[in-house]
């Protein structure tokens, strides 16, 4: 027979002892699952109630006149139609609108990210005298907390002296004007959680200024750039007041701009305003697919030391 030592008898202890231990951390207490009931009920309660608006709205764009104003109101076309999408782009010049908008929106994201990120870039690696660098982001950014109505008298005289009214320029620089202090200050964190002895030991390889930045800080930040860029889109694609101060013809009218142009002076038209909504969220919608997994990256990115 086997001796029996001490040190057999406690792991046969343990061991016999590891079922009742996982048993008791399956175990929850009433208290922590009615916990996280409550939060699954909240959350989904949250997610039905910011879906429910844009369900509706999709479902109106394939209703009827008649149906859209029946009583009681239904969730579901009873007799789907797609004259609301045919009226849009084949009466009130809606391909244009979107033209439009895709244009003044890359040329804006382009510019906003290029000169946003070279201006974050300097204040992020170069000291200014004093406290400069913290006093520039900070006047800087302070040029978002003006409403942007304040502005839009001298605005429009600048753009009108530069003969630029009803043009895709005279738009983007006024949305880059907007567009630009979230950038630089967005750029600026992402860039100062990039350790600056990475671009250093390139240059101790050769590298000059330039390419240490282009090559080693830039492809680190690339989440960031994406985060910041879909917001700056989600922001210029939905601007309305200079959109409609700055354009006047619907060759030149946005999105946002031609949307309003469906309600009218006697009637609104119904069908169409939810087809022009429905269109109107589909690039958005898309964009932020194709770029989910950045924008998470970028959003989390520096939060973790």
């Amino acid at each position: 027979m086997a001796e029996t030592t001490p040190n057999t008898l406690k792991s046969d202890m343990a061991v016999s002892s590891m079922p009742a231990a996982q048993s008791a951390a399956r175990r929850v207490s009433p208290s922590v699952y009615a916990a996280r009931v409550g939060r699954h009920v909240i959350l989904i309660a949250a997610i039905l109630f910011f879906l429910f608006p844009i369900f509706y709205m999709v479902s109106s764009s394939l209703k009827t006149h008649v149906e859209l104003f029946s009583q009681p109101p239904t969730l579901l076309p009873q007799a789907p139609t797609l004259a609301g999408y045919f009226d849009l782009f084949n009466n009130r010049q809606f391909g244009l609108a979107l033209r439009n908008s895709l244009i003044v929106v890359s040329g804006s994201v382009a510019l906003s990210i290029l000169l946003g990120t070279l201006a974050a870039y300097s204040l992020s690696r170069f000291r200014l005298p004093g406290k400069l660098n913290g006093i520039l982001a900070f006047w800087i950014l302070s040029t978002r907390m003006l409403p942007p109505i304040v502005t839009i008298v001298p605005v429009y005289q600048i753009i009108n002296g530069l003969r630029l009214v009803n043009q895709f320029s005279g738009l983007i620089i006024v949305y880059v004007t907007f567009s630009l202090p979230f950038a630089v200050w967005m750029m600026r964190s992402f860039i100062s959680e990039i350790p600056v002895d990475l671009e250093e030991a390139a240059m101790v390889d050769g590298a000059s200024r330039w390419q240490a930045m282009w090559r080693v800080t830039m492809p680190l930040i690339r989440p960031g750039l994406v985060a910041t860029a879909i917001f700056i889109v989600i922001d210029s694609y939905n601007e309305f007041l200079f959109a409609l101060i700055l354009t006047n013809t619907p060759d030149r009218m946005p999105m946002s701009v031609a949307t309003a142009a469906l309600i009218g002076k006697i009637q609104v038209q119904w069908e169409s305003m939810n087809a022009g909504g429905t269109v109107a969220i589909i690039p958005i919608v898309v964009f932020a697919i194709l770029l989910q997994r950045h924008l998470v990256r970028g959003l989390t990115l520096g939060a973790v030391k």
